[in-house]
């Protein structure tokens, strides 16, 4: 087996059934390798996208998404998606390409120092010196990715562990029929042949687990169990913040569901937690969070820092609060909670379900009172003219057409940020937004990972006009994997989301302004479909057109063009 075929063999035996790549001459054998057996090859026309989709793949399943990408550029240009990841704590392993290990800094092609470039975003990085470290090195890296408080792991695979012995060698010219006739000739091959036959010894000895463990992190204690029930039991006004820390067993989301259910605690979803109760869960608030903490008497962190999202604690102010957590870091980030608990949010709160219930009803019947009136007030406001299409009319519109088991994948400013507070997350795990890193561009590659992963429901990209411009690109790879997805970009011509503030602080547009594009063309440049629209006439026909192409296996791409309002006004955009 050459080192393309030993990962392949590894990765199979880890139950993994797509790799993401962007081809590249260093990496050959490794999806070559994977296609052999069986394994789904996805190819991208952007590294970027491809890490972006193994990001996907490890929040909707737990299990460590895999990318392979060729040395130098092909790396670098996955450095973003990578930190993106790791920030999100999803499992992932990154597979890059490197220049042979003879020739590692001697100017070889793409050859730089990588594994200094992805220490600092990875939660390990190591590159393989001999075929025989392959399986070891990949066995370790599945764990190393999932223990814990999971995140992406760099492995660098130099061409020459990768391809058969027999090529790599007549590369390095140990067959070579020519007698040297200097003494310099004789000592290079010598140390050619010796460096040929340490980089292959025993690499036909490689074991192969077929009963990976499984990953370990931290476990809460009984005692802290006590105390929050204790806490919980005193308290009359509880609240619940549950974010994407929470969803690290996604396996685990439906128990989840049903004991939030049974706490009977309200709660504020976020990132992957959205959607966890379902599309009318009576103790999902959706409105005014701020306000709600403000007058909680307890607040439970499960799964959220206390990060930019939370003020840095300052909207908690000095009200108990218990927070848990895989992470230490994020456990105390910006403030000390009154109970720390380090563990998984997911198995804690299910056993705390089974011990205690709460029944907060006039606290509850006051959120969500206020929860109707921001509806009714976003209604109205769904009413007012613009000179395009009103996007929040657009999207309350498009909440009536959705499917229940539409998965959400959000990637822009303001005009997804406005979705956010009208559409409803349908179920579990189908919601899937950037996180704490705010990156544009996620939006082809999440998909892409939401679209293998549940083939048969409706997958919908929201772009905003700027940053559909990241993965316009991967409507070619939809179309040749067979992808039916469709795009919504909100169009306004403008980084709206910055112009906000910039135009009212500084006076000027310059640098956020677009044109009104007809981004529906692009599509059909590779057999997809899309469609300009600018009535909600239109709109609902177009929408009905996207389901039908859906179900032939192709994408589409509604280009809406839409209106400003001061729906947003007051947001901040750092």
């Amino acid at each position: 087996m050459n080192g393309g075929e030993i990962i392949a063999q590894v990765l199979r035996n880890h139950g993994v059934k797509i790799l993401f790549t962007l081809c590249g001459g260093h990496i050959s054998p490794i999806f070559v390798g994977a296609e052999k057996l069986g394994i789904k090859v996805i190819d991208t026309r952007n590294e970027a996208t491809a890490v972006f989709a193994a990001d996907g793949i490890g929040r909707l399943t737990g299990k460590p998404g895999v990318v392979a990408v060729t040395a130098g550029p092909g790396l670098t240009n996955t450095v973003t998606a990578i930190k993106n990841a790791q920030m999100a704590q999803s499992p992932l392993i990154l597979l890059g390409g490197a220049a042979a290990t003879m020739l590692k800094g001697r100017g070889a092609l793409q050859d730089i120092d990588q594994l200094s470039i992805m220490k600092p975003i990875v939660k390990w990085a190591v590159s393989i010196k001999k075929v025989k470290e392959i399986g070891p090195t990949l066995e370790r890296a599945f764990q190393v990715a999932q223990e814990g408080v999971p995140g992406p792991v760099f492995i660098e695979c130099p061409i020459d562990t990768l391809y058969p012995e027999e090529m790599v060698k007549e590369w390095y010219g140990t067959k070579s029929s020519k007698s040297s006739k200097s003494l310099k000739d004789k000592v290079i091959q010598w140390y050619i042949q010796r460096h040929a036959s340490k980089l292959f010894k025993d690499s036909e000895k490689t074991v192969f687990n077929s009963n990976p463990p499984k990953p370990t992190f931290p476990n809460y204690k009984t005692t802290d169990l006590d105390k929050a029930m204790n806490m919980i039991k005193k308290a009359k006004r509880p609240l619940m913040i549950l974010g994407s820390g929470a969803m690290l067993q996604p396996e685990k989301s439906d128990r989840l569901a049903a004991s939030l259910d049974n706490l009977g605690i309200p709660l504020y979803l976020s990132g992957t937690g959205r959607g966890l109760l379902g599309r009318n869960g009576m103790l999902h608030i959706r409105h005014k969070r701020k306000e709600a903490i403000k007058e909680a008497d307890l607040i439970i962190l499960a799964g959220v820092p206390n990060d930019f999202r939370l003020d840095y604690g300052n909207h908690i102010g000095g009200r108990k609060f218990i927070s848990i957590n895989r992470s230490k870091t994020d456990l105390f980030l910006n403030k000390k909670p009154s109970l720390p608990i380090q563990g998984d949010p997911c198995d804690f709160l299910i056993e705390l379900a089974s011990k205690t219930k709460v029944n907060p009803q006039e606290w509850l019947a006051h959120l969500l009172e206020r929860d109707e009136k921001r509806d009714i007030e976003i209604k109205s406001q769904s009413n007012e003219k613009t000179e395009g299409l009103n996007p929040v009319q657009l999207l309350s519109e498009l909440e009536i057409l959705l499917d229940d088991n539409t998965v959400l994948v959000a990637d822009g400013g303001d005009f997804v940020a406005t979705a956010s507070y009208v559409l409803k997350a349908r179920q579990p795990l189908s919601w899937l937004d950037p996180g704490a890193y705010g990156t544009l561009g996620v939006g082809a590659g999440f998909a892409m990972a939401a679209a293998l992963v549940y083939p048969d429901r409706p997958i919908w990209i929201l772009y905003g006009d700027g940053s559909a411009g990241y993965s316009l690109m991967e409507f070619d790879t939809f179309q040749r994997h067979g992808l039916g997805i469709t795009a919504l970009i909100g169009n306004d011509a403008c980084w709206t989301q910055i112009a906000r503030d910039q135009v009212e602080f500084l006076g000027s547009d310059c640098a956020v302004m677009l044109e009104t594009s007809d981004y529906d063309k692009i599509p059909y440049a590779f057999g997809a479909k899309g469609e300009r629209v600018e009535s909600i006439d239109a709109f609902v026909k177009s929408v009905q057109k996207a389901k039908d192409c859906n179900l032939q296996g192709k994408a589409f791409l509604i280009n809406d063009v839409i209106g400003k309002t001061d729906f947003r006004k007051g947001s901040i955009s750092v």
